[in-house]
């Protein structure tokens, strides 16, 4: 049984605890980028699940994000989510997006409206660990509206549901599904949704149980999470102290069947 470390983190598109988007300076948001890529190169993840990260976006310094982050922290794959694209002279372009140390063999976006700003969705991807294929899912949920999460997990269910029954290729686990879902657990909310669906397939678990991840500077509530798939044992967990961003990463390592 091989051992794997995920971390999911919303990075605020790198302006750290500015609470307006737009006002972070270019040589403010590449240092605070290179904090955390400081951060995941200690962390040590195989694969990291990033939200709120631009590709060359007028607002958080026009560059792109993933690859500074990728060539700092030393992670040679990386595939992007775009769920938001604007062009003209502020130009907008981001989403989600996937760091590995191992080959990405297959990806997908999935945009859950059509808005041109302020649009949420999910990355698939196949990563290729040790010759066999583990798929995640990384997602970003909306911020305010429980309805709009309530349809956007259902959009994510369908996915899943579908892609299960028509995939080519053997999976090494069901997918492993992570991200910023914008409410906790305990409430009649989405994230609670998702993890009766996936109940139906399996023991899934959820973490963090009990540690918080919002606000960063003094956490009030859990909305990042990462849901493993039966067969994987031996979880460890941790919230890292770390602001960041507004929201804490979450890390968890576990054994893989």
């Amino acid at each position: 049984m091989q051992r794997l470390r995920v971390v999911t983190y919303n990075i605020a598109h790198g302006r750290g605890l500015q609470p307006i988007q737009g006002l972070t300076s270019r040589r403010k948001i590449r240092s605070n980028l290179l904090k955390i890529a400081k951060l995941l190169s200690d962390l040590k993840p195989d694969v990291v699940a990033l939200q709120e990260i631009d590709e060359n976006s007028s607002w958080a310094g026009s560059f792109d994000q993933l690859q500074f982050l990728a060539d700092f922290a030393g992670f040679p794959y990386t595939v992007f989510g775009i769920n938001n694209r604007r062009e003209g002279l502020l130009k907008l372009n981001y989403g989600n997006a996937i760091l590995s140390r191992h080959p990405i063999a297959d990806s997908e976006t999935v945009v859950f409206g059509r808005k041109r700003v302020g649009e949420k969705g999910f990355l698939f991807a196949e990563i290729d660990f040790h010759g066999r294929r583990l798929p995640i899912v990384n997602m970003h949920l909306h911020y305010r509206s429980r309805a709009h999460r309530f349809r956007q997990v259902e959009k994510v269910m369908e996915y899943l549901t579908h892609k299960q029954l028509h995939r080519r290729t053997v999976w090494l686990t069901s997918p492993i599904v992570c991200g910023d879902m914008n409410n906790p657990s305990h409430t009649d909310d989405a994230t609670k949704s998702l993890m009766g669906y996936f109940s139906l397939h399996g023991h899934y678990t959820l973490h963090p149980q009990r540690a918080r991840t919002f606000p960063s500077p003094l956490p009030q509530r859990t909305l990042d999470f990462v849901f493993l798939p039966p067969g994987c044992v031996e979880v460890y967990c941790l919230v890292v102290r770390s602001w960041l961003s507004d929201h804490r990463p979450v890390m968890v390592e576990f054994k893989l069947p």
